[in-house]
């Protein structure tokens, strides 16, 4: 069991992190990509929204009140959620750190469980996902 996980995430991309001592450096572990976030809102929904024509009023569009996009980025919550909960499951941690940027952080949080809730040690509510692993460091605490 490693001393901790850090998981730096965007919607289109999560880096997971280990840290066998609370001093150590990180190890990349695992990356998980959802390209589907990179897509355009076009792209995302399947067919265009209907035209509703009202009389005596004027031509509205009716159909996809949801923000394709936004439903992307909770599905990768999501997935990036089920792996954090598996594995802490199997013990590959004792404390995790979220690093994500901040709308999606948001959206990390309201899927988590609260098992996982309890074992989170810090949260930076920033994009680094593309950073080098120098630049993560530097964002966490010194000792993990």
């Amino acid at each position: 069991m490693s001393a901790a996980w850090v998981v730096v995430a965007d919607t289109s991309r999560a880096r997971i992190f280990s840290a066998e001592k609370p001093a150590s450096s990180l190890v990349e572990i695992q990356t998980l990509a959802h390209p589907e976030a990179r897509l355009h809102e076009g792209d995302l929904v399947s067919d265009t929204a209907g035209r509703d024509r009202s009389s005596g009023m004027r031509a509205h569009n009716v159909g996809h009140t949801n923000d394709a996009k936004q439903e992307e980025a909770s599905r990768f919550a999501s997935h990036v959620c089920e792996t954090i909960e598996c594995g802490r499951v199997n013990r590959h941690f004792k404390k995790l750190y979220v690093i994500a940027a901040p709308s999606f952080l948001g959206m990390l949080r309201k899927q988590q469980t609260s098992s996982v809730q309890r074992v989170i040690a810090g949260e930076v509510s920033k994009n680094l996902s593309s950073h080098n692993l120098n630049d993560i460091r530097k964002s966490l605490p010194e000792y993990l």
